[in-house]
């Protein structure tokens, strides 16, 4: 399929030299980060750059493809980006140090290079010729840049792909609703896993001419903005993701969950949501379900083949390691995803921090602190996270009141922390400090997790990965017609 759509497009440009290709290919790291515009994916960016800085070697080189919707978010995107580096470049003091008193940090800025790329998540056509584009052609920023302009380069791999774009579907909140929770419940189990949203009923993709598609099968919007978006645009990135040897680390595809992703909102029955009013909330119980048991025996049957190369003789020549799935969660941020007039928006912020100050470890407020745990898992070296069961797990961005930032494994109804059968006992004998424990931050009336509920957990993944490998093939079939 690959050879056809490259036929049939225009002919490529001729790559252009990139200034990444001066090092040796350890020394790049390749990320792109959807929906990184504006809020968490923003500051996901931001913080990658933080961390690159002070802890990779003085000669790697970052390359961040921060993905919007239009020509006019990159260049913004970019512009904020370039300005940033710049500023983490001249006030790291972690890198002047290892770097010596020859430090200039205009050398370090030339090894952060932002290349933004357009995309709709809902658009499955955009998302194929996108992915098609990096495979087997070259990109470019938008026209209007100075400086650094990247054009006609080749992307010869990703390290990692951080599925950051969401779509919340909200209307607004009811306050009698709000007030109630706060009352019975208590300020932060009321802002950590609010029920007061007011959710506008699922829209149909197929319903907008903008899209062209046929009427089934049924795409929901939020639907595909927080999920099948990105499965399409991780499947058909695989050949950049995936390894032609054992010697290299495999790609990683990091999704991004919510702590509002509890059991009551999901229905296997009804994964898009169409019937319910909580289809941002699904989704991302959805992500979760999908992350922790891809690599199960119930679910690999389907998931295998999400994570196989389509196309017979570039999976032989390419797959001898697959990427990996993460998940991770932004903890509670004060977002714009969520509709507010402004004189609340700043009541609500307020709120966020009164519970970081009553102790809980998730109202990390703002997008860079809750970009943490994406960009951890990022950096990650492969041999760390695998020894602390890292696929298996809920990485959560935290903070305490003293605005330490970490990263904190979390609790999903049914599987638990890790995969694993818990009790109070285990629970209480857990021998992390501070608010990285085990019983600061969990939901009230959440049951440990048994063995029965685990497989249980295992079974629905299965359940999942099948209907999201039937959609997938379908909508092959549609957009691969074109």
């Amino acid at each position: 399929m690959g050879v056809m759509v490259t036929k049939r497009c225009s002919p490529n440009p001729a790559p252009s030299p990139a200034p990444w290709e001066s090092v040796a290919a350890h020394e790049q790291l390749f990320v792109l980060v959807t929906g990184a515009g504006s809020g968490i994916g923003l500051s996901t960016v931001q913080h990658l750059i933080d961390d690159f800085l002070s802890s990779r070697s003085l000669n790697s080189h970052l390359i961040a493809i921060p993905t919007t919707r239009s020509s006019r978010n990159s260049l913004a995107t970019i512009r904020v980006l370039r300005e940033y580096a710049i500023k983490a470049a001249q006030s790291s003091a972690a890198l002047a140090s290892r770097a010596g008193p020859d430090y200039k940090w205009q050398d370090a800025v030339a090894r952060i290079h932002i290349l933004s790329l357009i995309v709709d998540l809902c658009d499955l056509r955009a998302i194929k010729k996108l992915a098609y584009t990096l495979r087997y052609g070259t990109v470019s920023n938008p026209e209007g840049l100075d400086g650094e302009y990247l054009r006609n380069v080749r992307i010869p791999r990703l390290d990692s792909i951080v599925c950051n774009a969401a779509y919340g579907g909200w209307s607004g909140m009811s306050y009698p609703q709000a007030i109630r929770s706060l009352l019975f419940k208590g300020i932060i189990q009321t802002a950590t896993w609010p029920e007061f949203k007011l959710a506008l009923p699922t829209r149909i993709l197929n319903e907008r001419p903008s899209y062209n598609y046929p009427a089934k099968p049924l795409l929901g919007e939020v639907f595909s903005a927080c999920v099948f978006g990105h499965y399409m645009l991780g499947h058909y990135l695989l050949p950049l993701l995936s390894r032609p040897s054992t010697n290299e680390a495999p790609g990683r595809i990091i999704w991004s969950s919510s702590v509002e992703a509890v059991r009551k909102v999901f229905d296997v029955n009804d994964i898009q949501c169409f019937t319910r009013p909580e289809a941002y909330e699904s989704a991302k119980r959805l992500t979760d379900l999908l992350s922790l048991t891809y690599a199960l025996p119930a679910a690999r049957p389907y998931s295998s083949r999400f994570l196989t190369i389509d196309d017979d003789d570039e999976a032989a020549a390419k797959q001898v390691v697959k990427p990996k799935l993460y998940l991770t969660h932004p903890g509670v941020v004060a977002s714009t995803l969520f509709p507010l007039p402004w004189f609340l928006f700043w009541a609500y912020k307020l709120a966020l921090i009164i519970c970081r100050w009553l102790g809980s470890p998730w109202h990390n407020v703002d997008g860079y602190r809750g970009a943490k745990a994406a960009v951890w898992v990022v950096l990650q070296d492969q041999e760390a996270l695998d020894d602390v069961g890292g696929d298996r797990i809920k990485w959560g961005s935290s903070t305490d009141a003293s605005l330490q930032v970490d990263v904190k494994k979390t609790e999903v109804e049914d599987w638990g922390w890790d995969g694993n059968p818990e009790t109070a006992d285990t629970v209480a004998a857990d021998t992390v400090l501070g608010v990285l424990r085990k019983s600061v931050g969990r939901k009230i009336g959440t049951c440990d997790a048994t063995a029965e509920s685990i497989a249980d957990f295992e079974e629905v993944g299965a359940q999942c990965w099948q209907q999201l490998e039937q959609l997938r093939a379908q909508w092959d079939d549609i957009i691969g017609e074109d």
